[in-house]
């Protein structure tokens, strides 16, 4: 594991502050002029990701917080099928989410841009806690969610490692309830920059730490929890905000509070990362025993 926070040089320390006000920083800038001067989202999302992956894969070598979780040349490979999967995935879910209920976002919503934004983040929140904490509770659920958890390593790239079908499932519940409430495309846009930012944000293998910003968004200091071995921590299901862990008592960080191992408490339970094609297809396969697949 890394030294200690406070014996770090000083200028890893000074990068460790300001690393998560700068990427704040600049997916406000990026979803400010992206509504402003009409950017086209088609491009500006997948460069917004790819700047962010990049930013976050440079700050893992700069201040890692543990160097033996950086990902190997095999994992590297792996990592790359499972995060097209999980493009595939998304681009599914937002397929069956317009078919379902068509173009029902507003032209003139009800709530000016300022006040409907923050509105769709806590909506997008509250669905997307909802279903991953039903991917940890329910056995079926579980089965797809399951594969996820599977590495015993967290960083920017096994943030790709899921079941499909587990992303179509969690993406379409958030874009559907975006859909139904009739929040305008403006909003769910800018909304989104910053659910994918944090998405990436709480997997990185960075020695950062936010104080007591940790009550408010979710961090890399909650989700190495969330992956914990001991179930008894492993709460922290809010990857963006993290209200909703306070209101339903899944919060459990403070701080200095590290997980002793990542991974599955039961590592036999799944195939491992590498068996990419028996990790898809654990859902059809009997259960070893009973309760197999809760977490």
């Amino acid at each position: 594991m890394s030294p200690p926070h406070s014996f770090l040089p000083r200028g890893r320390r000074v990068l460790g502050v300001l690393a998560y006000p700068a990427l704040l920083t600049a997916t406000l800038l990026v979803a400010s002029a992206t509504l402003v001067l009409d950017w086209n989202p088609e491009w500006v999302s997948p460069l917004f990701l790819a700047g962010t992956v990049l930013y976050l894969s440079v700050l893992e070598r700069l201040i890692p917080h543990r160097r033996d979780w950086h990902p190997d040349r095999a994992e590297w490979r792996w990592y790359g099928v499972y995060f097209a999967l999980t493009m595939a995935g998304s681009v599914l879910a937002q397929f069956l989410v317009t078919t379902a209920v068509g173009k029902v976002s507003p032209d003139d919503p009800a709530l000016p841009l300022g006040a409907e934004i923050p509105a769709a983040l806590l909506s997008g929140s509250l669905a997307g806690y909802l279903v991953h904490r039903l991917g940890h509770t329910n056995p079926v659920l579980w089965r797809l969610h399951g594969v996820h958890h599977v590495p015993r390593k967290v960083n920017v790239a096994n943030n790709g490692v899921n079941h499909v079908l587990d992303i179509t499932l969690a993406q379409g519940v958030v874009q559907l309830t975006l859909a139904l409430a009739g929040f305008s495309q403006k909003s769910v846009l800018a909304t989104g920059f910053f659910v994918t930012m944090q998405g990436y944000f709480v997997h990185a293998n960075v020695d950062v730490r936010i104080g007591r910003l940790n009550h408010l968004f979710a961090s890399p200091e909650q989700h190495r929890l969330h992956h914990s071995t001991d179930l008894s921590e492993a709460g922290h299901y809010g990857s963006d905000l993290s209200c909703w862990d306070h209101l339903f008592g899944s919060f459990t960080w403070r701080p200095g509070r590290e997980p002793a191992a990542v991974g599955l408490s039961d590592p036999s339970s799944f195939p491992g990362t590498g068996e990419i094609l028996a990790s898809l297809l654990r859902p059809w396969r009997r259960a070893k025993r009973a309760g197999d697949g809760i977490a």
